[in-house]
């Protein structure tokens, strides 16, 4: 199928994206860190200094990259303390009446996060917006790495109806961009949840401030 012959797709992140999180992240975060011994984080140092992969960020606030035991540990407090403090976050603003209006234009969407897939299915179902997608992905394997693979195989399972020229990835970190340029897609970088307005504007693709904007930015893109 042509890239004419197909509608514009949205591959939407989720943490710190479609999800409000960022507290909840901030809080397991300091968790993680406190098991080793290292000062809390603010969201605005946060913010500056996140990168993916994980044990990278961790390297920039150590001085250095954690040992595979401090990772363990790092890794098992964060996710546990996580799913703790996720209960009390909401969609970000506005994400239902977005999901809807795009699928009733006919379009589709799907969803892909590094947060761990058996995990993800079930929380995205409770906030009751799954039929939006026509396919959602959570990581698959071990945490602390990058998209671009995962990507790359979410695309892969969609290519009977979906070309990478015409979809569009919204997310709230480099990551998310670096993973959309892997698989020759575009990408749309949202303020709201991990990094800094600098950090993100440093890829060179579109910045915006709300996932309103982030969808109408993604249409023109796919045009």
């Amino acid at each position: 199928m042509g890239k004419q012959g197909t509608q514009a797709h949205l591959v939407w992140d989720w943490n710190g994206t479609l999800l409000d999180d960022i507290s909840a992240v901030i809080e397991a975060t300091n968790a993680a860190f406190a098991e080793i011994g290292l000062e809390p984080i603010t969201l605005e140092r946060y913010r500056e200094l996140y990168c993916i992969p994980i044990p990278r960020f961790y390297e920039r606030l150590m001085g250095r990259l954690p040992s595979d035991a401090e990772w363990v540990v790092m890794d098992e407090t964060f996710h546990r303390h996580y799913v703790e403090h996720r209960i009390g976050c909401g969609l970000t603003e506005g994400v239902e009446e977005l999901l809807r209006e795009w699928q009733l234009a006919g379009r589709s969407q799907s969803l892909l996060s590094m947060y761990g897939h058996d995990q993800l299915v079930p929380v995205v179902r409770g906030y009751g917006i799954e039929r939006r997608f026509i396919r959602v992905d959570g990581r698959t394997g071990p945490s602390g790495g990058t998209k671009a693979l995962h990507m790359e195989r979410h695309l892969a399972a969609l290519a009977t109806s979906v070309v990478p020229e015409r979809t569009v990835v919204i997310g709230d970190a480099v990551d998310d961009a670096l993973a959309a340029a892997h698989v020759g897609a575009r990408a749309v970088l949202y303020t709201g949840g991990s990094h800094s307005r600098s950090s993100l504007e440093a890829v060179g693709v579109p910045v915006v401030d709300t996932l309103a904007e982030a969808v109408e930015e993604a249409l023109r893109l796919a045009s």
